[in-house]
C-alpha cells in the first residue's frame, strides 16, 4: 500500500500548489484595480479553482490515511 500513500501525498502537494495559485490570482485581481463587477467575476473564477484545489487536497489526504491503515 506504499503506492497509495505516495500517490496521496502527490495529490496533496498538487492541491496545495493549486491553493497557492489561488492566493496569487486573488492578490493580482485586487492589485489590478478593477471595477466592482469585474473584480467580482475574477474572484468567482478563483473560488472555483479554490474549491477544486481543496477537493484534490482532501482526496490526497484520504488516500494517505487509507494507505496507512492498510499497511
Amino acid at each position: 500500500m506504499e503506492y497509495l500513500v505516495w500517490g496521496g501525498a502527490g495529490l496533496t502537494v498538487l492541491g496545495l500548489c493549486g491553493l497557492v495559485a489561488c492566493i496569487v490570482l486573488a492578490m493580482r485581481a485586487r492589485a489590478a484595480g478593477l471595477e466592482d463587477a469585474a473584480l467580482r467575476a475574477q474572484l468567482q473564477r478563483v473560488v472555483t479553482l479554490n474549491l477544486a484545489a481543496l477537493a484534490i487536497c482532501g482526496l490526497g489526504l484520504m488516500a494517505v490515511i487509507v494507505g496507512l491503515f492498510l499497511s
